[in-house]
C-alpha cells in the first residue's frame, strides 16, 4: 500500500484526557493518525508510549482505551496534545506547519497539575514558542516514544528516562 504524501490540514478531535486531581501533563504534539481513528492518546501499535509507561509504574500493560484511562486515573497523568490544528503529512512532526495551539491553562485552572512534559522535540519546540508564555510553567522534555525514534532509544532507555523524572 502506497503511503499518502499529500499534507492534509488536521483538527484534534478528542478531548484532553485529566481529572480534577491529575498531577502531571503530559503533552505529544499531534496525533498520530491511528491516535485520531481511535480517538484516544498513543494508540499506534509500534508507540511505546503504554510500554514505556507500564514499567515505569510497574504494572501490566493497559490493553483496551479503558484500561488505558483507568491507567492514568490511579497515577494521576493527563494527557493532551500542543497542537489543535494544523497541516500535517501522515503523522509525521517533521512536517507540521501552521500551528494553532491547545488551550492548556484552561486544563491547569481546573486540575491540580504540579508538572508538565513534553513527549518528543516538536512538543517541546511547541510547547516553548506556544503554549509557555500563557502558563509560565517549564516543560521537561522526554524522548518520543514514536516508532520514528526507535533508532535512538532503546525501550529500556525510554524506561529509565521516564522513570527518572516521573517518579
Amino acid at each position: 500500500m502506497a503511503k499518502n504524501h499529500q499534507i492534509e490540514t488536521v483538527i484534534h478531535t478528542f478531548p484532553p484526557f485529566y481529572q480534577k486531581d491529575s498531577k502531571i501533563l503530559l503533552l505529544g504534539s499531534m496525533p498520530s493518525r491511528k491516535s485520531r481513528e481511535q480517538s484516544f492518546y498513543y494508540m499506534h501499535p509500534q508507540n511505546r508510549f503504554w510500554r514505556v509507561l507500564s514499567a515505569v509504574y510497574q504494572e501490566e500493560l493497559p490493553a483496551t482505551i479503558e484500561e488505558k484511562k483507568k491507567f492514568l486515573i490511579r497515577h494521576r497523568i493527563a494527557l493532551w496534545d500542543c497542537i489543535l490544528k494544523c497541516d500535517i503529512v501522515g503523522s509525521s512532526d517533521a512536517s507540521i506547519k501552521n500551528v494553532i495551539p491547545t488551550d492548556i491553562p484552561s486544563i491547569l485552572d481546573k486540575t491540580n497539575i504540579k508538572k508538565i512534559f513534553t513527549t518528543g522535540k516538536k512538543a517541546q519546540s511547541l510547547y516553548e514558542k506556544c503554549i509557555y508564555p500563557k502558563t509560565k510553567i517549564e516543560a521537561i522534555s522526554l524522548p518520543s516514544t514514536s516508532p520514528a525514534n526507535a533508532a535512538n532509544y532503546s525501550l529500556e532507555d525510554l524506561v529509565e528516562i521516564y522513570k527518572n523524572n516521573l517518579k
